[in-house]
C-alpha cells in the first residue's frame, strides 16, 4: 500500500513539474513580453555587470526584493548562470545583512527545487540541464567523501553550486540532509559577497566584479565544452 502510494506521489510531482516546463516554453515561444524579458535577462548576466543587475532589480519598487528571489531561482534552474552578480546587488541595494539573508533564502530555495527536478524526473532530464560530465565528476566526488559531500562542496567556489544540487537529487540522501548541509555550507561565502559587494564602488567594483565574472566564464566554457564532448562521443558511437 506504502509503495502504491509513493509511486502516485511520484507520478503526481512528475506532471506537475512537466506541466510547469511546458508553460514556462510555450510562454517563451508564444508570449512576446515572456521571451523579450528573458532574452534580455539573459543579455543582463551576460554583462557581467552586477551594476545592470541591481538597476533591473531596483525598476520594479516594493517588488524588487521578488525579482531577485525569482532570477536567483532561475540561475538555479539554468545553470551556470552567476549567482554571486545577484548576491552582489542585492548587497548595493538593501544593505550587506539583508542583501546577505535574501541571497541565502532564494539560493535554497533554488537548491531545493534543483533537487526535486532530478529526484522526481531522473539523471537524464538532469544531464540536460547540465552536463552528463559534470554529473559524472560530482558522483566521484560524492563517492570520495561521502556524507560530508554536499557540506564540502558548498565551501569549495570551484565546484558549480547547481550541479551539486541536481546531483544530490539522484542520491539516496534525504532532503533534509542536504538542506541542512546546503545551508550551512553556503552561508560563509554569501556572507562575505554581500559584505565586500555592499562596499564595491569604482575601481574596487570593476577588479573585483571582473574576477569573479572571469571565474564564472571559465566554469561556463567549461561546462560547453563537456557538452561539446559529449555530444561528439555520442556521434562517433552511433557510426
Amino acid at each position: 500500500m506504502k509503495k502504491t502510494t509513493n509511486r502516485k506521489k511520484s507520478w503526481i510531482g512528475k506532471i506537475v513539474i512537466i506541466l510547469l516546463f511546458l508553460t514556462v516554453i510555450l510562454s517563451y515561444l508564444f508570449i512576446p513580453v515572456v521571451k523579450n524579458s528573458t532574452n534580455n535577462i539573459f543579455k543582463m548576466f551576460a554583462t557581467g555587470d552586477f551594476t545592470v543587475i541591481k538597476e533591473f532589480v531596483e525598476s520594479y519598487g516594493a517588488y524588487a526584493a521578488v525579482i531577485s528571489f525569482l532570477l536567483m531561482i532561475l540561475q538555479s534552474i539554468a545553470a551556470p548562470l552567476p549567482a554571486f552578480l545577484i548576491t552582489f546587488a542585492n548587497a548595493n541595494l538593501f544593505g550587506w545583512w539583508k542583501g546577505a539573508l535574501l541571497s541565502w533564502t532564494s539560493a535554497m530555495v533554488g537548491a531545493a527545487i534543483c533537487f526535486y527536478i532530478a529526484r522526481i524526473l531522473g539523471r537524464d532530464v538532469a544531464v540536460k540541464l547540465t552536463s552528463k560530465t559534470g554529473l559524472d565528476q560530482i558522483d566521484v566526488f560524492f563517492e570520495k567523501h561521502g556524507k560530508m559531500s554536499i557540506l564540502i562542496a558548498r565551501l569549495l567556489p570551484f565546484i558549480s553550486f547547481d550541479i551539486v544540487s541536481y546531483a544530490a537529487g539522484l542520491t539516496s540522501m534525504s532532503f533534509g540532509s542536504f538542506l541542512i548541509a546546503t545551508g550551512i555550507g553556503q552561508l560563509p561565502a554569501t556572507i562575505i559577497y554581500s559584505y565586500v559587494g555592499s562596499m564595491l564602488t569604482g575601481g574596487a567594483k570593476l577588479f573585483v566584479t571582473g574576477l569573479l565574472s572571469l571565474f564564472a566564464l571559465s566554469a561556463l566554457v567549461i561546462l560547453f565544452r563537456q557538452i561539446y564532448v559529449e555530444k561528439q562521443k555520442k556521434k562517433s558511437t552511433l557510426k
